[in-house]
């Protein structure tokens, strides 16, 4: 699409599989990104009151606190719990339909070196990052912390995985949520190929909690376009039965119920205040982040996302 010309320069999917080691592909991607001048574009947005600092050039007005302003005759500025030290859980969907790829990389590989630099970028900014993987069930749990090695947890236990299919996302996310000691910036990165009802129901439970959510929906192109010619032989891979077919005769029906699937999923995100962002696995990473990480400065600075719980 003519909006995405402008990343031919990015690090390309199959130039960062070709580099191999995870944590240099991390920080390839981190150290590439155009950002805007926001100093940490993971941090969540909290009401919960943490402490004051003096006014600095730049801070925003609406953090002024102008109670103390009047009886001090001096600008504070308030700090909310989620703007000191925060925790960031990146949950990763290893089910059987993250294998599929139309090219080199699945859509696994590709989250493998999302969620690597999404734990580099939280580690640079000297916060903590916690990781968890599922399918069925949830596979792994790492808690927070702020090493560096975490990364290569990520690449050994994407490695070791075994796919299934999914059952119910909503009962992985709540499994998931009674783990996590505090309030955090919770990021799901999965194709979401469940019922979306179902999608929402474990989305929503997060925020119940109080974690500012992110999902990263990652989908491969050929999911997103359905560009096949011929007769093809489409094989389930979380159990459904195979279907023979000329794409051509079901591709109208097929891409207008996608976008309904996909609009519900989003309206469903900006409802719940969830930050929700389209991942198509064949686009630069670095210009996919660096794309999100602006909108969600945009959506800051609107001041829509202030009030978040």
């Amino acid at each position: 699409m003519s909006e995405h010309l402008p990343e031919t320069n990015y690090l390309d999917p199959e130039l960062l599989q070709r580099m191999g080691d995870l944590e240099l592909i991390a920080k390839e991607v981190v150290e590439g990104l155009r950002v805007g001048s926001h100093r940490s574009p993971l941090r969540g947005f909290s009401t919960e009151f943490a402490h004051h600092r003096q006014y600095a050039p730049g801070d925003a007005l609406k953090t002024l606190d102008w109670r103390v302003y009047g009886r001090t005759d001096r600008y504070y500025t308030k700090l909310f719990e989620a703007e000191t030290n925060f925790d960031c859980h990146l949950l990763i969907d290893a089910s059987s339909s993250m294998n599929y790829a139309s090219g080199k990389v699945s859509k696994l590989e590709y989250v493998k070196f999302l969620s690597a630099s999404l734990a580099y970028l939280v580690l640079k900014q000297r916060d903590s990052v916690g990781l968890s993987v599922f399918d069925a069930e949830v596979r792994a749990y790492l808690p927070p912390r702020s090493a560096m090695g975490i990364i290569l947890e990520i690449d050994r236990l994407l490695k070791d995985v075994k796919p299934t299919p999914k059952t119910s996302l909503a009962k992985q996310l709540h499994d998931i949520a009674l783990m996590m000691k505090r309030r955090s910036v919770v990021v799901v990165i999965s194709d979401l190929l469940s019922d979306t009802a179902d999608i929402l129901g474990g989305l929503e439970h997060l925020r119940y909690d109080g974690h500012n959510v992110i999902v990263f929906h990652t989908l491969d192109p050929f999911e997103i376009e359905f560009p096949f010619d011929g007769t093809w032989r489409f094989e389930g891979l979380e159990g459904e039965e195979p279907l023979t077919t000329q794409p051509k005769r079901i591709r109208d029906e097929y891409l207008a119920n996608f976008r309904k699937y996909r609009q519900t999923l989003e309206d469903g995100c900006v409802g719940a205040d969830i930050d929700y962002a389209l991942v198509d696995t064949s686009r630069p990473l670095d210009g996919l982040l660096s794309e999100f990480f602006d909108q969600r400065e945009t959506t800051l600075v609107g001041g829509s996302s202030a009030a978040r719980p």
